[in-house]
Formats: structure tokens, sequence, C-alpha cells
């Protein structure tokens, strides 16, 4: 399943996206997490020291290979230079597995290893100086894009996006690309202005949203997220002694994380799940042919110099069925 965090700067969400993580290898699930954030800072939330996060390969550099890999036999794309973020698979083109080996994970992937098994981790790459004026963010976070276009998940395989801060996201249509998005918030007007801002741009395409309330210190923070957010509060986390000595780069085992923290991330892990059982694969991809003949009208056509909205299959359904007929990788 699909699970992205979002929320403002300084709200928490890549502690907390790495809590979860920390959480779902200790349970050995396999997993795949994905720092989109303009600010990378998800691979020493789990653990590698700076110099050791700085050598994560970036995706945005390695989007020629993304593109031609994913392109596999499909005849409706001509070539990987016609290829967009949102360009949706069809017959012939190759579909990513969470535990599988390819190119797209040997070059972009890297191992984490954490308490009870390893992680895959891959990174945007962060926005250097020699982007400024030339390219956007949103460039970047195109691979993350493309690959969960061509992702085929099951329901015990966990992909994890630490998303950009606010709603950055609603540039494309990736925020749609989710089983559940947690929303973390604090328990301030700021906290929660992100969270009305993803509401109302989610109500239309059925984007299953909760709010993780975090930095909550009492019952009157408890009441503010309450009133604010109503139903869609899931779940509260508070101070934490571990996580504390995890920032200062000196966590202890995960297992002496405290109790009330944990019982937090299994609930997340409970709705997650819940919410991947009730994923509908034709959904899935109409609303990514929708996205991607959107972003050919807007731009994609004039740029690429083709019509972009040829390479959609008519027939094709991403899920299980479509991972077996998919295209051989290369050998």
């Amino acid at each position: 399943m699909k699970i992205a965090f979002v929320g403002k700067g300084g709200s928490g969400k890549t502690t907390l996206s790495s809590l979860f993580i920390r959480h779902l290898a200790a349970q050995q699930a396999d997993v795949v997490a994905v720092d989109a954030d303009i600010n990378q800072h998800l691979g020493t939330a789990l653990g590698l020291d700076e110099q050791e996060a700085a050598a994560l390969p970036a995706m945005g550099a390695h989007l020629p290979l993304i593109k031609e890999y994913l392109r596999g036999t499909n005849p409706r794309i001509t070539s990987a230079q016609t290829m967009i973020k949102t360009t949706p698979p069809g017959e012939g083109s190759r579909l990513l597995r969470v535990r599988e080996e390819n190119p797209v994970y040997e070059s972009c992937a890297r191992t984490v290893r954490l308490e009870g098994g390893g992680i895959r981790l891959m990174a945007t790459g962060p926005f250097t100086e020699s982007d400024l004026g030339v390219a956007c963010y949103h460039s970047k976070v195109g691979a993350v894009e493309l690959c969960l276009n061509h992702l085929v998940d099951g329901p015990d395989e966990y992909v994890v996006v630490d998303m950009t801060a606010g709603s950055d996201s609603f540039a494309s249509g990736m925020f749609t690309r989710f089983d559940m998005t947690f929303l973390v918030a604090e328990p301030t007007r700021k906290g929660v202005s992100v969270y009305r801002q993803y509401k109302e741009y989610a109500r239309d395409f059925g984007v299953a949203l909760r709010v993780v309330g975090n930095k909550v210190q009492g019952p009157d923070d408890l009441e503010f997220l309450r009133d604010e957010v109503g139903d869609d509060l899931l779940v509260t986390v508070g101070h934490s002694d571990w996580v504390r000595s995890m920032e200062k780069g000196r966590p202890a085992l995960f297992a002496e994380l405290e109790e009330p923290n944990r019982a937090a991330l299994r609930t997340l892990r409970q709705a997650a799940d819940a919410s991947y059982a009730r994923r509908d694969w034709a959904r899935y991809t109409r609303q990514m042919v929708h996205f991607h003949l959107k972003n050919a009208e807007s731009w994609g056509n004039a740029k690429t110099g083709v019509d972009l909205a040829a390479q959609v299959d008519p027939d094709f359904v991403l899920g299980e069925q479509a991972a077996q007929i998919s295209a051989p990788q290369p050998a």
C-alpha cells in the first residue's frame, strides 16, 4: 500500500514518517521509503549520518533511466523523451514491485538497516543552487510520481513517502496515488491550515485523509484539534524522550519507544491497512489517466511536441493481473 505523510514545515511529518517506517521494519514488513521533501531529512531520521544521507542517489538525476525502463515495449510511447511525470502504464510497460530487484532500485535505492530488518530508501535529491531560476522542485518529484504510477503493491507491502511541506503535491495528480494520507498537524491555527487545503482539494477525488496531532501537550490541545478537524483526527502524539535522543543522534533501541507512541503507530498501520482493503484499481487507473490528460493539455504536449493523449491505453487497468503480463526486465 502507498502511504503519504504531509503537513506544514516543522510539523514533525518527517519524524513521524520515520517512526512509522521503523515500526513497519520492526514488524518485518517489506518497505520502500521515499524522501520527496524539498528538505531531505528522512535519511538522517532513519539513522544515517549526514555523509551517508548526502550520498543517497537522486531519483531526479536518474530520470532518463527510470523512463526508459518503465517504457518497456509499450507501443504507445515512442521514446523515453516523450514520457512526462504523469505518463500512465499500458500494455508492454514494465511495472515495479516492492520486493523485486530491478534497474530502478539498483540505481536509485539504498538499503537501510533498522531493527527487525532492512528497508529500501529512495530520495528525489535536494534542490540545489544550480536549479535556481531554471527548474522547479516538481520536476524532481516527477520521478516519484512516475514510479508510483507504475508500481503494483500488495496488502503486506508498504511504500511510505515523506512529501514536501504544504500543498505543493497538488501541482500534479500525485496526491491521488496514495491509499492513505496522514496529515501531521500541530494544535495551532497554522498547524491546521494545511489540513483545510488538503481537505478541500482531496474531496472530489476520494482521497483517504486522516490527521495525526503532533506535539499535543494536554487536554486543551486535544480539544482544539477535535474542534478544527473533527472526525478526521485519528490519533495524537505527545512528547517523546526517545525522539529527542534520536534527534541528537543517540537513539535508543526502537523497542524502548514510549508505549503511548507505539500504540499511535499501531493505529496508523491499522488505518492504512483498512484503506488499502478498499482500493479500486480501476478507479486508481482512471484518476491516473485524468491527471495525465490535464498535464498533457496544459504543458506536456507543447514540451514534448507530441499528442500525449495517445499514450493512454484505454483497455489497461493497473493491478496484479497487469503485473503478471508486463514487459520482462532487460537481460
